[in-house]
Order: C-alpha cells, then structure tokens, then sequence
C-alpha cells in the first residue's frame, strides 16, 4: 500500500483529495496542514499539523512517514495579495516547494504540485500543456517559479495545472465563484461580474480525481486539469443564477480594467485537456452538472 502525502488538507482541494483517497481505501494517508485539523472524519488517516515554510519540520514528517507520494496543494493563492506580500508569497510558493522537492529526492517520493492557468498571458487560450508560459503577476511568476524548481531535483515530478475550483469544504468558511454568485443575488446584492476574462472552471472533486490518477499511475510531466468547457466568466455567473432562478438584473457587467486590480489578468486562458484524458482517464464534468453536483452537497450537509 503506498502512502500518500497531502499538504494544504484543510483546503478545498486538500479534504476532496483526503476524502477521494479515504473512499479508495488503497493508499495510507498522512494529511498535513498548518494549525488544526478541520476535517470532519477524523479517522481513516494520520493528521500532522506542518508548515512547509519550515524545512527543518518537512525533514521531520518525511523521515518518519517515508511518502511514496506527495500532493503539494498548500499555496498562497489570492493574486492580489501575492502583489503586496511578496516575500510571503515567494517563501510559500517557491521556497517551501524547494523543501518539498528536496525531501522528495532524498526519500524517492513522487511529487505532484499544483499549479495555474496564470502561468500564461491569456492572449492564446485555451492552452495545451506544451504551450510557453508567460506570467503577467507576482503569484504567476511564482508559480511558475515552483514549476521550474522539480525540474531541477532528481525526482519524479508532476505538474498539475488548473483554473478556478470550485466545491464546498467540511466548515463552509470558504466562498467560490458559484456561492458567492448565489449568496450575493439571494441577498439582492448588486455583484460586479467581467465580461472580458475567459476560463476553464474546475469542479474540486474532479481535480482531486485528477491529481490521484496521477499518483495511481506515477505518471510524470505537466498536466493540465480543469473542467472540459471555457467560458466567460459574466456567462458562468448568469449559469449560476439560471440554475437557482435568480434575478439576473443585480449581475452587472465590467470590463477588467475598470477593477483597477494590482495585478493584471489574463484575457483568455483555458485549458485543452486531451493529455489528461488519454493518458490518466480524466474525465471532467461541465459547470451546469457542476453546479447540482455543488447543490446536492450543500442539501446534504443541512440534513
């Protein structure tokens, strides 16, 4: 039975891919996070509080529980937090990745990190995995930074690559495109909403699948993981209000530039998925059978 690494378990991605691995039942899970534990299954697994920003701590949780695979999900993400806090940003997503890769090649354990469709500048979208980056912002230039970093180590690598996850976790703390569109309608709120950015939305449950068939097949390389369609993103939140009947009217459309973000956003990324489907078996939902999927989990934690 391998044992299975996950950093990051208290994100969205990290507890589907606890939980994915859980109902597999055919890895041994070691789940490690920063601070507690905020999964509601409790057992199944061994939990490690861990911050990868301490190599001396991943040194530690490597030669105790020897991974045959790690899944790095933990990464600062919030774009224009990553302009401001760029120290912040630069040790989380490069350094500690450096430590990961580090351990990796000392213990032979497979490293499968998780990366962005930022790493491009959204001019010739949708991209396939052979494609050449260019980052317009700090966090892309980190991540692609990160990217470079397993390349460099002896190990065997994996680059899984994404777009805009979408899910509920077990504490609801956190918001995605599809609450915060449904949340902010019910609430008669006006949402300012661009009409000049497309992307590939990715159901968390599938990128997690995505991520374990890549460890299941100790399949190396770049691989690009997200939903099989792009979209506008003003199209996926008229979607969201179409499928829960919203009042469309508090959707109002902007252009990017009128944001005045710190950081810039690609036009038009997306992803062709063809390699993920050929050679893992990946096989993405849509965003309208996204969004049931998402509602039927939400009906059932009320219960």
């Amino acid at each position: 039975m391998k044992k299975i690494l996950v950093t990051g378990s208290n994100g969205l991605l990290g507890q589907k891919i606890v939980y994915n691995l859980l109902d597999r039942g055919n890895f041994e899970i070691i789940a490690t996070a920063r601070g507690e534990n905020r999964l509601k299954e409790k057992n199944g697994y061994e939990f490690v509080s861990l911050d990868i920003t301490d190599e001396n701590a991943i040194s530690d949780v490597f030669e105790k529980h020897q991974p045959n695979v790690v899944i790095n999900t933990a990464a600062m993400t919030n774009v224009d937090q990553c302009e401001s806090e760029k120290e912040a940003c630069w040790e989380l997503n490069v350094i500690a990745v450096k430590y990961l890769a580090q351990a990796s090649e000392k213990h032979n354990s497979h490293l499968i990190h998780l990366s962005t469709d930022f790493v491009f500048d959204g001019e010739d979208g949708p991209y396939t995995e052979g494609d050449e980056p260019n980052p317009l912002h700090y966090y892309a230039e980190s991540k692609l930074a990160s990217e470079r970093i397993l390349q460099d180590y002896n190990i065997k690598w994996s680059i899984a690559r994404t777009i805009i996850i979408y899910g509920i976790v077990d504490d609801m703390s956190r918001s995605n495109l599809v609450l915060w569109a449904k949340s902010s309608i019910e609430n008669k709120q006006t949402i300012n909403v661009v009409n000049d950015q497309y992307r590939s939305p990715t159901l968390a449950e599938d990128l997690a699948e995505g991520c374990i068939l890549i460890a299941e097949k100790e399949a190396e390389g770049i691989f690009h993981l997200s939903g099989p369609e792009t979209h506008c993103i003003l199209d996926l939140v008229y979607m969201v209000a179409d499928y829960y009947d919203l009042d469309k009217s508090y959707i109002k459309p902007i252009t990017s530039v009128s944001l005045n973000q710190a950081a810039k956003r690609p036009p038009k990324t997306g992803f062709i998925i063809d390699k993920a489907k050929e050679v893992l078996g990946y096989n993405p939902v849509g965003f309208r059978e996204g969004i049931k999927i998402l509602e039927d989990q939400i009906k059932e934690k009320e219960k």
